[in-house]
């Protein structure tokens, strides 16, 4: 079967780094996006694409020239979009335990659609597992840039930004992969809810117990 199974002839390729799709070829991308993120994508041959989304391969090979890049190409394309509805979801959250939580909630809402054979493809295929790992260093980042600015405030205790940012994100992965819910037997939005709830209140500030200042605060 050829192109049956993803190569590892596109590492280090920037599928559509710099090109200007056009708004047919988004739409093309929009449903292969719908597509893979229910079936997954290691299985199907370009073939197999043209059939289903009933266009050429030519049509495809336009936006990428092996189902390979075409796979990154739509993987990008999700974190993107993920990460613009994210970013414009919680863009006007002004108080930031109620940003965290809004964050928090927005990723699951987002990574809901995402099959199990999805996650499974984009692990097993180290381009596409890059593009995960990219967009997993920024929402860490994001989260880690919202611990800082609560501490500032006062209104989070002084923690290791980096540390729970990594923690929470760990977290995540395993919501995302299934493993939490499996042994929790919790939902994908539960999850996510108990995660912000765990996160909030263990970012709470405590009060000194004698009255007097808060000794424990640390520069980062």
């Amino acid at each position: 079967m050829t192109e049956a199974v993803l190569s590892r002839g596109t590492r280090g390729t920037r599928p559509g780094a710099s090109r200007t799709r056009t708004r047919r070829q988004t739409e093309l991308l929009d449903r292969l996006e719908a597509l893979f993120l229910a079936e997954g994508f290691a299985h199907f041959t370009l073939d197999d694409l043209a059939a289903r989304l009933r266009c050429s391969k030519s049509t495809l090979y336009a936006l990428a020239p092996s189902k390979e890049q075409l796979a990154v190409s739509v993987v990008r394309h999700y974190f993107k979009s993920v990460a613009a509805r994210i970013e414009e979801r919680i863009r006007d959250v002004i108080d930031v335990r109620e940003r965290i939580g809004a964050y928090l909630a927005a990723i699951g809402d987002e990574l809901r659609p995402a099959s199990g054979e999805f996650i499974e493809d984009i692990a097993a295929f180290e381009p596409a597992r890059a593009a995960y790992e990219t967009n997993a260093r920024f929402a860490a980042e994001r989260i880690r840039g919202f611990i800082r600015e609560g501490v500032e405030q006062g209104v989070f205790r002084d923690v290791h930004a980096a540390l729970v940012a990594e923690m929470i994100n760990v977290t995540i992965a395993g919501i995302q992969r299934g493993d939490i819910l499996e042994r929790t037997g919790l939902t994908s939005a539960d999850a996510f809810a108990e995660l912000a709830t765990f996160v909030l209140n263990g970012l709470a500030p405590v009060a000194p117990r004698d009255g007097g200042v808060d000794k424990t605060r640390r520069a980062r």
